[in-house]
């Protein structure tokens, strides 16, 4: 993105239009420290999908769960799925019904030892839970053998009414660089996702999913909520004891999203802790022998960052004929920074980059899982192709009520866009720029809710909170506001890189297994070292 100061502002508006509404902050999938996704193209079913899993009769007084067949395979052996049937308005029951979608693996452990059940989210939003315990149930083996490990989907998000945009999130081209016309392409948008989702669309949303997970638990038969949660997760959680105080039992959040920030301050904040990363990486880089950018830290970052502009400027294209970006970078990059695993990875997508000119290790660096790998695969059909990034916006823009951009006119819509412009910059000219796009992330949706930002130490018992230092997509200080916001939680100050430490830290998983096992909770803030 490089136009001259007077073309600035218009050009902004043109490339918000092809990308703003999937936008998010975190300029990658921001996920748990594991995230499968099976989809399916199916944009012209999507609407059909999500209107099958929605009912008009009221939901029954005692939740059950209708368990079954799971809806994908290959599952873990003695892995069971099911249904739930909550209101579509918890409010309002009689607006009508969703079907919520669960997995269960039943606790292997010697029986006298069993806790019941626990229930797991793996982050998001658009996250589908069925789908990553069916993937990873081996990362919880622990867990296992004394709590039955449950999942589910949120609503809208994979077998719950998924709700999707029509196959694509992409704008239609507009025709001229007026503002206003931009805009409106944006808003149609929205009125494409409100034909193809169905009716849960807008009862889509974090207060609506808390709301769900706590019928979860009758149906479950427990008393108290067992829960740990990634990312995502951590914000469900955390409306969960917010709403239910006096049902939360044992809750671990690891990689602790914000409670408080609106989408533009979340922004910047992810920005600015992907550049702690980056630097964490290059810091790293500069100690292997070899590095591309050799020992100079400073100069590496300088480096990275005229590769970034080279590539927006004159992209590489692969033998395929694959074009290759500086926005594609830009993404690679911050996937790679979600675990340290990758780094030897990035390092070496980084010199082919730089030496030959060869984009296909950051092509590989950025390109989806592939379903089929690792991960159960759904029946063709079953899951909408972009239902993954349309639950992602639409959870975060339900859930931040900071949105009037959408009344106001388009010069003063693009005066604030580029008012904004250099401070993102300055926080990171490599991922400020893609962040940016966030202000319109949530443009011509409807007004999200503010009961998050309200939480303000609702009396739940105490729980364990993990924060990682240099994670990409929710920063350390997330950890700490949450704390104070919820006013019941020991911290545990992870001084590692990567999104997440449970799969990271064998430090981390003994403190979470122990809390979530044995109720051991020391009290103050604890600490797991970076290297073990």
């Amino acid at each position: 993105m490089h136009r001259s100061r007077t073309g600035a502002a218009v050009g902004a508006a043109c490339l918000l239009v092809s990308t703003a509404v999937a936008a998010v902050p975190g300029a990658g999938p921001e996920t748990g420290p594991v995230l499968a996704r099976g989809t399916a193209p199916a944009a012209a079913t999507a609407s059909a999908v999500a209107s099958a899993a929605v009912s008009a009769t009221p939901s029954p007084a005692r939740p059950r769960i209708r368990w079954g067949a799971c809806p994908q395979q290959p599952v873990p052996a003695g892995m069971r799925c099911g249904t739930l049937t909550v209101p579509l308005d918890h409010s309002a029951p009689a607006k009508g019904t969703v079907r919520i979608a669960l997995a269960e693996i039943p606790a292997n452990g010697p029986r006298a030892g069993r806790r019941g059940s626990l229930l797991l989210n793996f982050g998001g939003p658009g996250g589908s839970g069925v789908g990553d315990l069916a993937a990873h149930a081996k990362a919880f083996a622990e867990l296992g053998e004394r709590y039955d490990l449950v999942a589910f989907d949120p609503r809208g998000v994979g077998h719950s009414a998924p709700v999707s945009c029509g196959g694509s999130m992409e704008p239609e081209p507009v025709g001229s660089d007026d503002p206003a016309e931009a805009l409106a392409a944006l808003r149609a948008v929205v009125a494409r996702c409100e034909r193809a989702s169905g009716p849960v669309l807008p009862y889509i949303g974090t207060v609506h999913v808390a709301r769900d997970m706590d019928l979860i638990r009758q149906a479950l038969g427990e008393d108290k909520l067992n829960y740990l949660g990634f990312s995502y997760g951590t914000r469900l959680g955390a409306v969960y004891a917010a709403q239910f105080p006096r049902r939360v039992g044992r809750m671990a959040l690891d990689g602790v999203d914000t409670l408080g920030d609106p989408l533009v301050e979340q922004a910047l904040v992810s920005a600015q802790g992907q550049q702690q990363a980056l630097d964490n990486f290059l810091s790293w880089c500069a100690r292997q022998p070899g590095c591309v950018y050799g020992t100079n830290t400073r100069t590496a970052k300088e480096d990275v960052a005229a590769l970034v502009t080279r590539l927006e400027a004159a992209p590489l294209v692969d033998k395929g004929g694959s074009v290759f970006t500086g926005g594609d970078a830009v993404t690679a990059i911050a996937i790679a920074l979600y675990s340290r695993e990758l780094w030897p990875d990035l390092a070496a997508a980084l010199d082919l980059a730089e030496r030959k000119r060869d984009p296909r290790g950051l092509l590989g660096l950025g390109a989806p899982a592939d379903p089929d790998q690792d991960g159960a695969k759904p029946p063709p059909g079953l899951v909408p192709a972009d239902n993954a990034v349309a639950a992602m916006t639409a959870v975060n823009c339900a859930d931040d009520p900071d949105r009037s951009a959408d009344k106001a006119s388009p010069a003063v819509v693009l005066k604030r866009i580029d008012g904004l412009r250099e401070q993102f910059r300055q926080v990171s000219p490599i991922f400020g720029p893609r962040q940016l796009l966030t202000v319109l992330a949530c443009y011509g949706r409807p007004a999200g809710t503010d009961f998050i930002r309200r939480i303000d130490r609702p009396g739940a018992p105490r729980m364990l909170l993990v924060g990682t230092r240099g994670d990409p997509a929710t920063p350390y200080r997330w950890t700490e506001e949450t704390a104070e916001r919820l006013g019941s939680a020991v911290v545990l100050d992870y001084k590692g890189d990567g999104h997440t430490g449970y799969t990271a830290s064998p430090c981390v998983r003994g403190y979470v297994n122990h809390f979530l096992i044995d109720g051991r909770l020391p009290s103050g803030t604890r600490s797991c070292p970076a290297d073990e």
